[in-house]
């Protein structure tokens, strides 16, 4: 029997009601909720993403500002504007679009972020007080997996969870939201330098792939009935598509398909749910104004 697909739109819709109300109160008391994303570069992938951004922003009555800086901008132009919208009271979130032009240091940008500005919940105060348990912006796609794993009633509590990738967007935070004492999962994290990935696979209750590598997981390292979740969006070369390319995921889906219980698509599973606790995060930073 098929897998079932976990839809992540239809999950982000139903969570996207809620911030629209939530949105609209801020706006009765003179607060119109704006995230400001600011773009060094003309990345293609970057571009698009930011449109999207804007789109979901526009959707629920919210602002959505972006200001572009050339790619040969040096690094002092753009901590002047991060530190220009730590100043302005109207911007309640700021967003640095990834990849920086490699003369920029990262955490020099990250660590110029006002902490109670910072959405992505990139800033060590954050992600110290995520560790610690404290009450912070929780990062969005970690957040949105386990949204969506509740949503299904997929079991959190007790299930052996395996996490593909280390980074500090996805593997690291979602293994210590997972096994904080609400969560109370039993977490392994995998990574480039695991052995036999497979071993640790197969014992997964929960699989989430995160890696950024194309099909890495084969449906040989499933667990019969496990919940696959497929973090991944790589762009793999297709004559046949229309732009030339098309979106996988780390999971060899097919395959994955005929042997887990749950698996998210790729596009369309954990996407959506990003950019929805993107705009939790915004509300929740415009809400401490109000």
């Amino acid at each position: 029997m098929a897998a079932k697909i976990i839809e992540g739109k239809i999950t982000a819709e139903k969570y996207n009601l809620q911030f629209k109300a939530r949105a609209e109160i801020l706006k009765s008391k003179g607060i119109s909720p704006c995230l400001t994303v600011v773009i060094a570069g003309e990345n293609p992938a970057s571009l698009s993403y930011v449109r999207g951004k804007k789109k979901a922003l526009a959707a629920l009555g919210m602002e959505g500002r972006d200001i572009m800086l050339p790619f040969e901008s040096k690094e002092e132009e753009l901590l002047n504007v991060i530190a220009s919208l730590n100043r302005d009271k109207d911007v309640h979130g700021i967003l640095v679009q990834q990849p920086l032009p490699p003369h920029i240091k990262e955490d020099s940008v990250i660590n110029a972020i006002d902490p109670k500005k910072d959405v992505d919940c990139f800033h060590p105060v954050n992600l110290g007080k995520l560790m610690q348990g404290q009450k912070a912006f929780l990062p969005c796609t970690p957040h949105g997996i386990i949204l969506l794993l509740q949503e299904e009633n997929i079991p959190i509590a007790g299930s052996n969870i395996v996490i593909v990738g280390r980074s500090n967007i996805v593997g690291k935070p979602l293994a210590l939201l997972l096994i904080r004492k609400e969560n109370n999962a039993t977490v392994t994290v995998c990574h480039t330098g695991s052995l036999n990935l497979g071993e640790h696979t197969r014992k997964a209750d929960i699989l989430i792939a995160a890696a950024g590598s194309a099909g890495l997981i084969k449906g040989d390292m499933i667990k019969e009935g496990a919940a696959v979740i497929d973090v991944g969006v790589n762009r793999v070369v297709d004559s046949t598509a229309k732009k030339g390319y098309r979106l996988k995921g780390d999971v060899e889906y097919k395959e994955a398909l005929e042997k887990a219980g749950f698996i998210t698509p790729v596009p369309g599973g954990v996407g959506p749910m990003t950019i929805a606790m993107l705009i939790n995060n915004v509300l929740e930073a415009a809400e401490q104004y109000a």
